[in-house]
């Protein structure tokens, strides 16, 4: 049934593999709009979900499916298809998500009815939930990450280091890590503030003092102070590009690389803010 009924959103088009382009402009494709009101880590996330929906209906990607044809059945074929290709919950619950979003957009651009849109998003969520991923780093551990990064006597050591006393000092996402700038630091005497804008452009300022802002302060006096991005990307025997910033993408390698090379396996900047919040839990805040 599943197969069925996403082959009926596709159209005769669809089920041979033909892609025909909506006739729509993009600033009425619902689809662009729902995408363009998240936040840039969001909007890769749920851009990638409502491709693989535009993939299970037949076509190529997200912006030439006909979101506005979507019904009932069609959400829960998806459901169902994403649960026997052994998706986790959280998975299809954010593809759900993703899908009530664009259709949310859909009504509020008058281009479907609200029983359309009611009855399109009720498919019940997925129940149960999966162990999270990752770990917590121990204090042995994030040591000899952090001798790694001081040992290495180039100028992408020290901005590693950095790197590496946020993700865990401070509890930054890697996201969040490449997107400061040093517009966002601000020193007083021993110790740093940092302004940050987070998830749902939510702000919150940060106060780093200890291993954390000594980290911060040999970084800076290698980086200057010139403005733009606090962490420059790097090139091999690592020399930096002073000016270009680093991706989420290349956080994670920094991270990744510092800890083999420390002989530490399987650890993630993730890993880094969870072993964060664990310490901040058992010290009892």
């Amino acid at each position: 049934m599943g197969d069925n009924e996403l082959a009926n959103l596709g159209g005769a088009s669809a089920v041979r593999g033909e892609v025909e382009p909506l006739s729509e402009g993009t600033s009425t494709n619902p689809a662009a709009v729902y995408l363009a009101g998240l936040a840039p880590t969001g909007r890769r996330s749920m851009a990638a979900a409502l491709r693989r929906v535009a993939q299970l209906c037949g076509y190529a990607d997200w912006q030439l499916a006909p979101w506005t044809a979507m019904r009932f059945e069609h959400v829960q074929a998806i459901r169902s298809k994403l649960l026997e290709e052994g998706s986790k919950p959280a998975t299809v619950n954010k593809t759900l998500a993703a899908i009530r979003g664009v259709l949310r957009a859909a009504w509020r651009m008058g281009q479907i009815d609200a029983e359309h849109y009611q009855r399109a998003c009720d498919v019940d969520s997925v129940a149960g939930n999966r162990l999270p991923a990752g770990r917590a780093v121990t204090q042995g551990e994030l040591a000899a990450i952090m001798r790694v990064c001081i040992e290495d006597e180039t100028s992408a050591g020290s901005r590693d280091a950095a790197i590496i006393a946020l993700a865990y000092g401070a509890g930054l996402r890697r996201a969040e890590l490449s997107a400061l700038t040093m517009d966002c630091i601000a020193e007083d005497e021993d110790q740093y503030t940092i302004r940050l804008t987070g998830k749902r452009q939510k702000e919150r300022m940060l106060y780093l003092d200890n291993g954390c802002a000594d980290a911060l302060h040999a970084w800076l006096d290698v980086r200057g102070a010139e403005p733009g991005p606090l962490f420059y990307s790097g090139r091999r025997g690592g020399h930096l590009t002073a000016g270009q910033g680093m991706t989420p993408q290349a956080i994670r390698d920094v991270v990744v690389r510092r800890a083999e090379q420390a002989g530490v396996k399987d650890v993630s900047p993730h890993d880094l803010r969870r072993t964060f919040v664990s310490d901040l839990l058992d010290s009892g805040v």
